[in-house]
């Protein structure tokens, strides 16, 4: 991503969309991307692309990066609303015998609200 400049692009695409919103609006809405992310794909693969263009973001809006990659970890670790989202969810689905269902019914919730609380908590630490 930042050999090929794939990082600087999504960046700027990210910070053209966020428009003149406020650092705090950006940070809130990149954990809420990576929270998307992590539950179609892994949280490690999540991070992995998420960082470059958080550090990309935090570079074009003319902020400390710290911020924006925490959110970005913070996000790719709400891997609650899909069984395939880690592993230890395949797990405990199997074993409790729960559906896809029940993990969305749960799950998303619970990435709504540790996104709100974290969305208040990071910009109130950094900025």
């Amino acid at each position: 991503m930042l050999k090929t400049g794939g990082a600087e692009y999504l960046g700027s695409v990210f910070t053209t969309m966020a428009g003149d919103a406020p650092p705090a609006m950006v940070i809130s809405g990149l954990m809420l991307l990576m929270a998307v992310f992590t539950n179609i794909i892994s949280n490690n693969a999540t991070a992995v692309i998420g960082t470059p263009i958080a550090i990309s973001i935090a570079s074009q809006m003319g902020q400390p990066p710290e911020p924006f990659v925490l959110a970005v970890l913070f996000g790719a670790n709400m891997s609650y609303a899909t069984p395939m989202a880690y592993k230890t969810n395949l797990l405990v689905m199997n074993a409790g015998e729960y559906t896809f269902a029940d993990f969305v019914k749960v799950g998303v919730p619970l990435v709504l609200i540790m996104w709100v609380l974290l969305s208040f908590l990071l910009p109130m630490l950094y900025f």
